[in-house]
């Protein structure tokens, strides 16, 4: 193995460490409020703009999931879909966007949102956790709080991302996300924070598992299609859930 390679996942392995070590507390009350949603027939759903939407995709329709868990996919911002590329970046920034976007979202008060955002200074994440407490929806913000402090916001109001959250999850990512440095490259290289947050978010479907178990409440966990079985399975916990499941 190349050393840049062994060097990048010792990096990551270090940090998926500290969040084993540092962050259970915050996961273990992040979890209450997934199951107390659960367990009061509420919905959850997930956001996260350009890069941070992918950690929410991997939470998404996924064997070994939770299958309540909703994407809210903002057209321009949802993913890298839009050309040119730095059209999402500029989106991300503006103010406004997000009271449209939850408009335009089944989510009510009582529901819960995870929200994910490595850097916190951006409007339109920042608007989206201030106007979700407002309207009673509880918020779990994906965020590093080390990148998040070193970076001054974007937003008129002056405040992150993190200041409108219920529970803050830290995914230990480093200001500017990339890890690694070379003399010959004249910036860091290789970020962290995707898998980092991925590993985090993960963490919480285990931990809302397990929170869900000690309540005598049988888990909605989603089967893989391609085992045999599984499309019937999932079948029948579709129809018990219906009314909470936005993405179908």
């Amino acid at each position: 193995m190349s050393t840049f390679a062994f060097d990048y996942l010792s990096e990551l392995i270090k940090r998926i460490e500290r969040i084993r070590d540092e962050e259970g507390e915050a996961l273990q009350q992040a979890a209450k409020l997934m199951a107390d949603a659960i367990e009061g027939g509420h919905s959850l759903f997930a956001f996260g703009c350009t890069h941070s939407s992918l950690p929410i995709q991997d939470l998404v329709y996924r064997a070994g999931g939770l299958m309540l868990i909703n994407p809210i996919l903002a057209p321009g911002i949802a993913s890298l879909d839009v050309h040119p590329a730095t059209l999402s970046s500029a989106m991300e920034q503006m103010t406004g966007y997000a009271k449209v976007i939850l408009d335009n979202t089944p989510i009510h008060a009582g529901d819960v949102l995870i929200l994910v955002s490595v850097s916190g200074r951006n409007a339109v994440p920042i608007e989206m956790a201030q106007i979700a407490r407002e309207r009673g929806i509880k918020v779990i913000g994906v965020t590093s709080v080390e990148y998040t402090e070193a970076v001054t916001s974007r937003h008129p109001s002056g405040k992150k991302m993190r200041d409108f959250a219920d529970i803050v999850l830290d995914n230990k990512a480093p200001k500017g996300d990339a890890v690694l440095s070379d003399p010959r490259v004249p910036q860091k290289f290789v970020p962290v924070s995707g898998a980092t947050s991925i590993a985090l978010l993960q963490a919480l479907v285990a931990a809302t598992v397990e929170e869900l178990l000690a309540r005598g409440i049988t888990p909605p966990v989603l089967l893989a299609a391609n085992v045999d079985g599984g499309a019937e399975y999932n079948a029948r916990l579709f129809a018990q859930y219906r009314d909470r499941i936005h993405y179908l």
